[in-house]
């Protein structure tokens, strides 16, 4: 069984925010794959469900994300290696996907939270959403909404996601990256 994780913040003040690129890719896959809710108070997030994947949107905000993946990575017994997250990254310029396995959380406190509550072997699917220009400013800048340049290509973005996120249950991790790695939106558009 496969767990897909998107990071994100709730609320719809939260929704176009940089920071839940991870969960609009979620609700892309549970339209695709026509998943069914099963959430739970103990999940502490929306979970839904398709014949053979789990799909997560913890409700508990960033900083606490862990404790919603590991509720139902214990409940559902998934292996760390079957776990795949999706989230925001602003080492990345905007449109820029990446794919690995573990490493380090680059300041990221859904990361963080998910490294101390379950390890850091899980697969990611980094979306590079820019950076602010001074360091002082990430907070805010991730709670933003995407510019108007950035929501033309925004859709597309998060298809492409969706499909490497699915490619990443029945490909070798190296073949994702080659197939839909980007350096930007320019990508997309090949």
């Amino acid at each position: 069984m496969t767990l897909f994780v998107g990071l994100g913040n709730p609320g719809p003040q939260y929704e176009n925010t940089r920071h839940n690129i991870g969960f609009r890719v979620i609700d892309k896959l549970v339209d695709d794959f026509g998943a069914r809710e099963i959430s739970k108070t103990s999940f502490h997030g929306k979970l839904y469900r398709s014949s053979n994947a789990l799909f997560l949107k913890p409700t508990t905000f960033m900083n606490l994300s862990g404790k919603s993946v590991q509720a139902v990575k214990q409940f559902f017994k998934v292996e760390l290696e079957d776990i795949i997250v999706i989230h925001d990254d602003i080492d990345l310029p905007f449109g820029a996907v990446r794919f690995k396995r573990g490493g380090g959380h680059g300041g990221h406190n859904g990361l963080k939270s998910l490294d101390a509550s379950i390890g850091k072997a899980y697969l990611r699917v980094r979306v590079g959403v820019d950076k602010p220009e001074h360091k002082s400013q990430v907070a805010e800048y991730v709670l933003h909404d995407f510019s108007a340049e950035e929501s033309e290509h925004i859709g597309q973005l998060i298809e492409h996601v969706a499909h490497a996120a699915k490619a990443l249950v029945q490909e070798e991790l190296n073949s994702v990256k080659s197939l839909y790695s980007l350096k930007s939106t320019e990508g997309l558009y090949r």
